[in-house]
């Protein structure tokens, strides 16, 4: 993936100048030992911090080595000022973990009361104003506290991504998708940067791009890539002109930031100009972590890349689209696993999704827009789809967006992909999730959210509730078992 975050991670020890430096120096090495086991590339700070000037000698070890993520262990109890203070120099993404104790005959000598002093640490972590990833149970053996610096390496790509991405939009929301709205405060909140353009700026770009030696090269990837889906060969250098046009803008625009991404208009006057729908080209990108999200949904676009950031993964972006007829469900058995039909729906959109997460994807054409433009005759400026099945598996849904009185919110889910066919068009899969129809219900048009969700695919529900947690979302959804009501749930039912 070329458009994400490289974590380089670093750990610092912390020790009490009343408790022995050398037990948290022999519990940090146990730590880095197991991160190697487990294949977890950590940098180790050689300077235990116990003091002010510590945090000074650290800070100059940390950027030498040009960390850009932070592991704080409490090898012992831990000074709760400078361990608190080098989270806040540092400035990027901690997390803060502490030593069980072991072992059980050496209580006395070794016995470092980390579970204490991670009491300190987080009251002086208040007061400073900083928002570490705690785990769930911070405490641990070094095993453990591996496991748990495993999870914070894709936590922190995601913090880190944020804030330095910059969206690129091109030309204002088709009419009547209101519900992708788009406040630019509550990016500029999260340091995301924004950069509007029109429709014709974009038509501009594809124009001067005409005759770029690159346009070959991108069409013969095409041909490759699609295989014996290339139903429309004629078509591929016009899309592939495209794609070389948004690679080049995104190369020349990004400006101080670091990473990009598109929310592009692309119907209906998109395709009278270009001659062709731009959903195989968003499908490409999005297979390189450059996330192209449909109708100039920004927050659409923000959720994709955040979704590749927690999984190293393309992402794609669908519309929560219509249920599953029963006749459907019946008849696929037990493919449908214990899963309740209302648990099902179909997430659809026009030809988006990335070839590697489809089954034997086609180019074809956009049906609506054929109807809509050509009158349902023989498809010539809405063909460019990718279409087909998107593969089975492991599947979370998710969304940060902001309302129309700039307040973030978001919703995490997780479920599966099943292995059935949807029996319709576009790029399109069963979903299942438990207790979906509630959730519809009392997240998804409860709290108004829009009809595009972002699908990562794998769970990673854990990854993104602790990143949101670490930009400060305070209103994350999730789909509630049937034993917990949601807030405006009638009980009686």
């Amino acid at each position: 993936m070329i458009n994400i975050p490289k974590i380089k991670l670093g750990m610092a020890a912390v020790s009490r100048d009343c408790f022995p430096v050398g037990l948290s120096k022999k519990r940090r090495e146990k730590v880095l030992e197991k991160c190697r086991d487990k294949k977890i590339n950590i940098i180790k700070i050689a300077t235990v911090i116990e003091n002010e000037q510590d945090v000074v000698r650290a800070l100059k070890e940390i950027k030498d080595q040009d960390i850009n993520a932070l592991v704080v262990y409490l090898g012992n109890f831990g000074p709760e000022g400078p361990a608190a203070m080098l989270a806040e120099r540092f400035q990027g993404p901690c997390m803060f973990a502490a030593a069980a104790e072991e072992p059980a005959n050496n209580l006395i000598q070794d016995r470092g009361d980390a579970y204490c002093g991670m009491l300190n640490a987080s009251y002086n972590m208040g007061l400073r104003k900083i928002n570490p990833y705690i785990p769930d149970f911070p405490v641990g053996t070094a095993s453990q506290i591996a496991d748990m610096i495993k999870d914070f390496i894709s936590i922190a790509r995601v913090v880190i991504g944020i804030k330095g991405l910059k969206i690129f939009s091109f030309g204002p929301r088709p009419q009547d998708f209101l519900a992708c709205n788009a406040p630019i405060k509550p990016l500029y909140d999260l340091n995301v940067e924004v950069m509007e353009n029109s429709e014709l700026d974009l038509y501009d770009i594809f124009r001067k791009t005409e005759g770029s030696p690159h346009i070959e090269k991108i069409t013969k990837e095409m041909t490759k890539e699609l295989g014996g889906g290339n139903q429309y060969p004629d078509l591929l250098k016009r899309l592939a002109q495209y794609e070389v046009a948004l690679k080049r803008f995104y190369e020349e625009n990004l400006g101080a930031s670091e990473y990009g991404v598109f929310a592009n208009k692309c119907w209906p006057a998109f395709e009278s100009y270009f001659g062709f729908v731009p959903c195989y080209v968003n499908s490409r990108l999005a297979s390189n972590g450059i996330p192209v999200a449909c109708e100039v949904d920004i927050y659409g676009a923000l959720s994709e890349f955040i979704a590749v950031c927690a999984t190293e993964f393309p992402a794609t972006l669908l519309d929560i689209n219509n249920t599953v007829p029963e006749d459907m469900y019946k008849k696929a058995g037990k493919k449908v696993k214990d899963y309740k039909i209302n648990d099902l729906f179909m997430g659809f959109h026009c030809g988006n999704t990335a070839a590697c997460c489809m089954i034997e994807p086609k180019m074809k054409y956009q049906l609506i827009m054929n109807r809509l433009l050509e009158n349902g005759e023989e498809p010539d400026i809405t063909r460019g789809t990718l279409e087909g099945r998107i593969r089975p598996g492991d599947v979370t849904v998710f969304r940060l967006q902001s309302t129309a009185d700039a307040e973030l919110k978001s919703y995490i889910a997780e479920g599966e992909i099943l292995d059935i066919d949807p029996g319709s068009f576009g790029s399109i899969g069963i979903f299942a999730i438990k207790e979906m129809s509630r959730f519809y219900r009392y997240v998804l048009i409860e709290k108004r959210f829009p009809h595009h969700t972002a699908v990562a695919f794998k769970h990673t529900g854990k990854i993104l509730y602790e990143a949101l947690k670490m930009l400060g979302i305070g209103d994350i959804s999730f789909n509630k078992p049937k034993e917990m009501l949601y807030e405006k749930e009638n009980p009686f039912l």
